[in-house]
């Protein structure tokens, strides 16, 4: 059985790779340095021993301006300053239903009603050009209507579309029912030879 001898390279890479992991899974496990010990700094002892700076929100109060601090001991000032806030609200009690705020109608329409662009007029859809031309029937074959707009003669059954427009939805022995697929619009066109 061989061990790799033939590509050296590659078990030498492979050693290394496996010699730094097991050196990094030990150093998670078994920490070589102590942990420092918690000795406050010169900052934290003059934030803790001196005043605090105070400062003025837009509303005029005075707040007192704390720093964030790592050290877990209750502060009696932050939580007697928190203790006399006192929430005004809007008066509105949000459990009760109907307790909304009343919005007083407006006596006048608004600038914005009054120049109101007028409301566009709809367009019916344009008419079905197409005119009856003749039709054609053979026995075991579907019937066939000619159909011609202006110059052009198109033939088709039912289902199919004519001049990639209008759709022949029923050939009847006395009209054709034909729908403009733009518009999704029907007309009747009658069968008679013009």
């Amino acid at each position: 059985m061989k061990l790799g001898a033939e590509n050296r390279t590659k078990v030498i890479a492979a050693a290394a790779l496996g010699l730094v992991a097991v050196i990094s899974v030990g150093r998670m496990f078994w920490p070589s340095e102590p942990a420092p010990a918690a000795t406050p700094t010169a900052t934290q002892l003059s934030s803790a021993n001196g005043p605090r700076p105070v400062q003025r929100k837009s509303g005029g109060k005075s707040v007192r301006h704390f720093e964030p601090r790592l050290d877990p001991t209750l502060d009696l000032d932050l939580l007697r300053q928190s203790e006399q806030i006192k929430y005004a609200g809007t008066g509105r009690n949000i459990f009760v239903a109907g307790s909304e705020p009343v919005i007083p109608k407006p006596i006048k329409p608004g600038i914005a009603e009054a120049n109101k662009p007028p409301q566009p007029v709809i367009q019916p859809p344009p008419p079905i050009p197409l005119k009856f031309y003749g039709f054609a029937s053979k026995p075991g074959e579907p019937r066939k209507v000619f159909l011609s707009q202006g110059e052009d003669i198109f033939v088709a059954s039912e289902g199919e579309i004519v001049n990639r427009r209008y759709r022949i939805v029923r050939i009847a022995p006395t009209s054709i029912d034909v729908e403009d697929v733009l518009y999704n619009n029907r007309q009747s066109i009658p069968l008679t030879q013009g």
